[in-house]
């Protein structure tokens, strides 16, 4: 015990102190890492390997004048949880924000309420996705993709691999009926189903993570009026009909609501999804066509029909090829306007369609 700093060699067991490194960042020392002098080395401990994420979401200010905030706060974040990932990123909708990868759902949701709480801030956190393998056509390269603006031309993919969980759900007899329906709507594949009792049974089940990333657990909650308990861990990667579905509005596709979703459920969500873009947008002085698509086959589409001025309003009577020239020249005047024009998807819109039905 010093009242002041004292120089030492080296630190001993129970002895509290510091040294002075060339790194410029505390995530560059990581929880397991050896630390000894350059000029003498030591054998290296074999440490920890790191956390790998296992799903994706963007953090977003809802203001974009407190970016930096935001970014303050998950700098700080970070010091004491050295699991999540980030990176910055760009949306066309949102604007600046970061991307993360976290270890689950509930380690999502605890960093959000976080950011919210401890912070004073206000994000808007978008789907939460998850990590794919694409395996390539004539080589062994295998691609890891996270988000659907980095997904390959279709052309080149050999089979594309999704991340699975098996789940346990320890529920009441009753709820039987609708918690299988549910699972099975989420391409579930039942693995076993045990009594605890008369009333109470548990049910195993593998599924996609991507299905649960989203609103399982709400709706799992939902069905059970709240009786339903729910939990998962690993259960590797397993092939699947996946494909990447764009929206596209006036024939631009918009990154920020592209998703990656199964074959089978393309064109219902499709349709889902332009109907409330079609509520949610306001109306332009153009038409605005809203399409969902598969490459270049569109699977649905909705039209925003445009604001029109009553161009005719002060011909009373007469010749109706006036009127007819007028409304002429109104088309022109919005096919020219379409084509100059771009229609921006304001951040209640984004919001809003992310919300499941």
């Amino acid at each position: 015990m010093y009242p002041e700093e004292a120089a030492a060699d080296a630190l001993y067991a129970g002895q509290v102190g510091y040294l002075i490194t060339g790194m410029k960042t505390v995530r560059e020392a990581r929880v397991g890492d050896t630390v000894h002098l350059a000029k003498k080395t030591v054998p290296l401990f074999p440490g920890f390997k790191p956390a790998k994420p296992m799903v994706f979401a963007g953090l977003y200010p809802v203001e974009s004048t407190e970016f930096e905030a935001l970014r303050d706060a998950i700098e700080k974040m970070l010091l004491n949880d050295a699991s999540v990932s980030v990176e910055k990123k760009s949306s066309v909708a949102l604007g600046l924000g970061f991307r993360c990868g976290f270890l689950g759902l509930l380690h999502m949701d605890v960093f959000k309420q976080r950011l919210e709480q401890e912070y004073q801030l206000t994000v808007i956190a978008t789907a939460p996705s998850v990590r794919y393998r694409i395996i390539v056509k004539h080589g062994t390269e295998v691609l890891e993709v996270e988000q659907p603006s980095d997904f390959p031309d279709p052309a080149i993919i050999e089979s594309i691999l999704e991340p699975t969980i098996k789940a346990t759900i320890i529920l009441p007899k009753v709820y039987l009926g609708a918690i299988m329906e549910l699972c099975k709507e989420r391409r579930g594949v039942q693995e076993a189903m045990t009594y605890l009792t008369e009333e109470r049974l548990v049910l195993t089940y593998v599924l996609p993570l991507n299905e649960v990333a989203a609103d399982f657990y709400d709706q799992l909650k939902s069905l059970s009026s709240g009786y339903a308990s729910f939990d998962y861990e690993e259960a590797g990667y397993q092939a699947a009909d996946l494909v990447k579905m764009d929206i596209l509005l006036n024939g631009a596709s918009v990154d920020a609501l592209s998703t990656i979703v199964h074959r089978d459920h393309a064109i219902r969500l499709g349709r889902s999804l332009v109907d409330r873009l079609r509520q949610v947008i306001p109306r332009q002085q153009f038409e605005v066509a809203i399409q969902a698509a598969i490459g270049a086959k569109i699977i649905a589409r909705e039209t925003i029909s445009a604001y029109r001025k009553d161009v005719i309003a002060k011909c009373y009577g007469g010749d109706i090829t006036r009127k007819r020239k007028l409304l002429e020249k109104q088309k022109e005047g919005k096919k020219r306007m379409k084509n100059i024009g771009s229609v921006e998807v304001p951040p209640e819109a984004f919001l809003s369609i992310l919300k499941k039905e």
